[in-house]
């Protein structure tokens, strides 16, 4: 199929230019529409408290936006919109696959487990029957805030939204009406990662014990992506390596901390039947004469952090510290705000000016010339 311009690969703007497929099957055809090669997005899906997750970071949250946005007012009976590879990538997390996602407009297209079968037992789709423009009118202007609530205030209703499964390998977003999938394209667009946790989510679908759908992105999405594949190669390269997938997960998850080099954040740690300092953090802590958390309490944060600053401890930067005064209060260290983050600096104090260390030059042995004495 045909790449589009590298100018217009990040594109989010109305008028998108995507694929048209016809899939047939026995007693239907279904239009498949997709991405363009070349488009800058990556998607990854990932099933956690019960709930079917969609990732992606803000350029990727936009472009479904407008997909979503697009397909309430242009969906015809038998339309579904495809993400499938190369747009996905490994969960961010421990690098597990990720399954394709349908959009089906529930309202005038049907999609049951046989036409899920079906669609999956075709990918991936080669060449295109056509193109589309895939128009977004009014969502620019109901995303400002005024209009936005104004939508809001006329359009929601606490009825039917819609649903999110898993069906034959395929994760299928199915709003129910047209006003639900326009709904859930606003909620989509105004996913910001700019908070100090650098995620942002909202969650979809019809209540019962719980959300069945989540739309989740992450500022560093694609740098979570490469740490999670490293990790979980690394695990798997070990003799030992687990199979199990409720011990290969957590033992990943650790092995990403020492990828990205913040295992050493990790103050509070559950072992067996009580919290204990982390194995990285212990390390650290052991030359500010720290080894438990009752040590840690007594001390407090930032005479911990002073004593090992002293100590010229590698990698000691202020994320310990806030990571130490995090785990004192029983919060994530993102969580110390900027005020109490002033108050321990002001408490620590400036650095204390170190003295340049000499630098020896290297001298070379004098060698006697011939005859020479020495």
């Amino acid at each position: 199929m045909k790449q589009q311009r590298p100018a217009t690969a990040r594109s989010v703007t109305d008028g998108l230019k995507l694929h048209r497929h016809l899939v047939r099957s026995p007693g239907r055809v279904h239009t498949v529409i997709t991405l363009r090669p070349g488009t800058a997005a990556r998607f990854s899906t990932n099933y956690y408290h019960g709930t079917w997750h969609v990732l992606s970071d803000d350029h990727g949250a936009r472009l479904l936006a407008r997909l979503l946005w697009g397909l309430s007012y242009q969906a015809r009976p038998g339309t579904v919109i495809l993400i499938d590879r190369p747009f996905l990538t490994p969960t961010p997390f421990d690098a597990d696959p990720a399954d394709p996602i349908v959009l089906v407009p529930g309202w005038c297209t049907p999609f049951d487990n046989r036409a899920a079968s079906e669609l999956k037992r075709q990918l991936p789709l080669a060449s295109s029957d056509g193109t589309v423009r895939w128009h977004t009118f009014g969502l620019d202007r109901t995303s400002k805030p005024e209009a936005r609530q104004s939508w809001w205030d006329h359009y929601r209703h606490w009825g039917d939204e819609g649903s999110v499964s898993r069906r034959s390998g395929l994760l299928v977003f199915a709003p129910a009406t047209a006003e639900a999938c326009r709904a859930w394209a606003l909620s989509t667009a105004h996913l910001d990662t700019s908070g100090p946790y650098g995620t942002d989510h909202v969650e979809l679908g019809s209540w019962e014990r719980g959300l069945d759908g989540e739309i989740q992105v992450f500022r560093r999405f694609r740098p979570m992506v490469n740490v999670a594949g490293q990790a979980r190669a690394q695990v798997l390269s070990l003799r030992d390596a687990p199979t199990d997938p409720a011990t290969l997960r957590p033992a990943i998850w650790h092995e990403a901390e020492k990828v990205r080099g913040d295992a050493h954040l990790r103050i509070r740690e559950w072992s067996g039947s009580r919290y204990e300092l982390g194995r990285a953090a212990a390390v650290m802590l052991d030359h500010a004469e720290v080894s438990t958390l009752d040590d840690l309490a007594d001390l407090g944060a930032v005479q911990a952090y002073r004593r090992m600053r002293d100590a010229e401890v590698k990698g000691l930067n202020l994320e310990m510290l806030w990571a130490m005064e995090g785990a004192l209060t029983y919060r994530d260290r993102r969580s110390v705000d900027a005020d109490r983050r002033r108050e321990l600096l002001a408490e620590l104090g400036p650095e204390p000016a170190r003295q340049p260390r000499r630098r020896h030059r290297y001298r070379a042995p004098i060698r006697p010339t011939p005859g020479q004495r020495l």
